[in-house]
């Protein structure tokens, strides 16, 4: 399969082009069948927004580091993008993320982009007997949070800024995103590929990349703290810096609709095929017995850590202990957990998952529903001393079929490890 293109710059491009033109083959699933299920509750945490004015400007970065990468680009904005661009680095403001597309979460966000219908209107095509998106609260998406983001997405729209102003993104994305195949900035593109073909199929305006988000959370810097945040339609990026080094990057959110390949923007695309093989295969590989101890009580039907539900780990851990399997088995294992770790900068995806694979034999591996991860409110759960990562698969919202939630988290390094 191809590598990732790092970024363009050709001034002839569109804007939709700049951001999604990487061709990746679509990949193919497997697995076996069988039933189980289990319940868990967490609270929200989420606090209103700060007003405390943002960050002033940091010194030059080192050439070539992700600070200097996100100085470039906010270089090329107007003084007004600027303001709207970085915020202070607060937990609160680092909480602002959500499945749900920026135009259900309340308001714009940014300095208006694409915005949508905003204030809470159904996406025009959902299938019969979806009155909201899963992960919505309950009573309706009027000033509605989302999945219990404080408010909507800080920052610039995609659909703020200029080809160039796009391409020194781009740029920027590249090198904080990872060079594997179908993951890290290569699924990104996918991603936003697959919410311009919602928008084009039944969505409308509420979707599409220029309804995705970027914001500075403290001025990027090679001292000091900052947050490098992107999100939109089922995607956060939220990874953090201190003096130079990543130090959490998480909570990461994946979801896709649609699940199954469509061709868009010149290539095939299945953003988060990958990472589904990846489960499927974990699963496949287990015995009955093993299936069996791993099989969860009650149905899951959303992830546990939803946006909003901050530092509220289960204390205990479900499921079979990767101790007990096979060399071959505990690959599968690790496979799974790199799916999601490899959506970052290639060094420090190492980095992370190394830690990850000296915590290997006290980590759990937990599911709901049938091993095929296709029906919904199936579910599987990976969850270690520090990793953290869940798959759920929901009903349509725009399109009929089901399509994936997913997160992975940190019980460490969440936020960078701010509590507060």
């Amino acid at each position: 399969m191809p590598k990732t293109t790092p970024f363009l710059d050709t001034p002839s491009l569109s804007r939709r082009a700049l951001l999604g033109s990487i061709p990746v083959a679509a990949l193919f699933l497997a697995g076996c069948s069988t039933t189980a299920a289990s319940t868990a509750t967490a609270t929200s945490t989420a606090t209103a927004i700060p007003t405390a004015a943002p960050a002033a400007p940091a010194a030059p970065a080192a050439p070539g580091s992700i600070a200097a990468l996100a100085q470039a680009f906010q270089a090329t904005l107007s003084t007004d993008q600027q303001a709207t661009l970085v915020h202070e680095y607060t937990l609160a403001n680092a909480e602002l993320w959500s499945n749900l597309p920026q135009g259900l979460l309340g308001g714009s966000g940014g300095m208006g982009g694409a915005g949508g219908a905003g204030g809470g209107a159904m996406p025009s095509g959902a299938p019969g007997g979806s009155t909201i998106p899963s992960g919505a609260p309950a009573g309706g998406m009027t000033g509605g949070q989302g999945t219990g983001s404080a408010g909507p997405r800080l920052g610039l729209s995609l659909g703020d800024l200029s080809d160039s102003q796009l391409a020194s993104f781009n740029a920027l994305l590249a090198a904080v995103t990872g060079s594997t195949a179908g993951l890290g900035y290569d699924e990104i593109q996918q991603h936003l590929n697959a919410d311009d073909y919602l928008e084009a199929n039944g969505g409308g305006s509420d979707y599409g990349r220029a309804n995705f988000y970027i914001s500075f959370l403290g001025a990027p810097s090679d001292t000091g703290m900052w947050e490098f945040q992107f999100g939109g339609h089922h995607l956060a990026v939220a990874n953090t810096y201190n003096n130079a080094t990543l130090v959490g990057a998480t909570p990461a959110f994946r979801g896709i609709e649609p699940f199954s390949a469509f061709d868009g923007n010149g290539r095939t695309n299945q953003p988060l095929a990958v990472k589904a093989a990846a489960f499927t295969a974990l699963l496949a590989g287990l015995t009955t017995d093993q299936l069996a101890t791993a099989k969860l009580g009650s149905v899951y039907s959303d992830i546990v850590l939803t946006p909003g539900n901050d530092w509220a780990f289960p204390t205990a851990h479900e499921g079979l202990q990767v101790s007990v399997l096979s060399d071959t088995q505990k690959a599968l294992v690790l496979a799974a957990i790199a799916g999601y770790v490899n959506d970052i900068a290639d060094a420090d995806a190492a980095t992370i998952l190394s830690k990850y694979q000296g915590e290997l034999a006290d980590t759990y591996v937990a599911y709901s529903g049938t091993t095929a991860l296709t029906e919904q409110n199936d579910y599987v759960r990976i969850d270690g001393p520090s990793v953290w990562i869940e798959y759920s698969m929901q009903h349509g919202i725009v399109l009929a079929g089901n399509h994936p939630h997913s997160v992975w988290r940190d019980r460490t390094t969440d936020y960078g490890g701010t509590k507060a």
